[in-house]
């Protein structure tokens, strides 16, 4: 009989239905998908092995692991947004090889094209394969690009993947030693605000209105930390990231009240790049 190593009882199979009130009902389906892997660890007692996930997700797999399974994670270099994680009952040491995670540098003619990050993800997301199979696209915003996808689908990146927008391509596996360094092309900003509400943030960063925002946050185009809202009266706190369609995301650094009763927010914003 396996017990775990936590507090000594028995791995409980997941109900996926008791997870449902933590989360917006769009997220129902990946909340499903992630009580089915942690039922599949309780039946066979073997670690597996995610596919890309986003911090999001990450968070709620965390949620429904609880304290009963161990969790690690690799996307191909440090600080990488999506991860595939590894769910084991015992800790293993598991080495960068061992989440299957292999890294692309994309060769094409430089002095010709032009390559932005929308026409890479627009390519890889309509090559017949789910977004989940790849990871982070980066740039040292002088041409060069790379991005992550599954090892166990390796050759079907390098046969499928041959064009981006009007530029021949070829996908070139390298090694991590040969990740580069991503170009951070956030710009810090300071803004005062009478409120710490979610609409009041983002209508001070994008300026809009207030009535806009609300219309957009029903709408389903604004995440909070990654997570679909929609509800415009939550308060932002520190470390918040937030992201708006069509304009960009932005990570709030710090938050200090001003001796007229407002708060002055200090923020990092990624803005979405306009299509010349």
């Amino acid at each position: 009989m396996h017990t775990d190593l936590f507090n000594g009882g028995l791995m409980e199979k997941r109900q996926a239905s008791s997870f449902y009130p933590h989360f917006q009902l769009d997220e129902r389906p990946t909340v499903d998908k992630l009580v089915g892997l942690f039922n599949n660890l309780v039946f066979k007692h073997e670690s597996l092995l995610t596919d890309f996930l986003d911090p999001g997700q990450r968070e709620i797999l965390k949620i429904i692991v609880g304290n009963e399974a161990f969790l690690q994670d690799f996307g191909g270099y440090l600080n990488s947004e999506k991860r595939r994680v590894y769910l084991s009952e015992e800790w293993e040491n598991f080495r960068t090889t061992d989440f299957q995670v292999q890294a692309f540098e994309i060769q094409y003619p430089t002095k010709f094209y032009k390559l932005t990050h929308s026409s890479i993800l627009g390519t890889l997301a309509n090559s017949g394969i789910k977004t989940d199979t790849f990871g982070d696209i980066i740039t040292d915003g002088h041409g060069k690009w790379q991005f992550f996808a599954k090892k166990e689908l390796q050759s079907y990146f390098e046969e499928q993947i041959v064009r981006i927008g009007k530029s021949k391509v070829k996908l070139q596996p390298i090694s991590f030693k040969e990740v580069l360094v991503p170009e951070d092309d956030s710009i810090e900003k300071v803004e005062i605000v009478s409120s710490l509400r979610l609409d009041a943030i983002l209508a001070g960063i994008s300026k809009q209105s207030r009535t806009q925002l609300k219309t957009q946050i029903e709408d389903g185009t604004v995440k909070l930390n990654w997570h679909d809202i929609v509800n415009s009266n939550i308060m932002i706190k520190e470390n918040d990231v937030i992201s708006l369609r069509h304009f960009g995301r932005l990570q709030i650094t710090s938050i200090a009240s001003t001796r007229k009763g407002k708060f002055r927010v200090v923020l990092k914003l990624w803005q979405t790049k306009k299509k010349r």
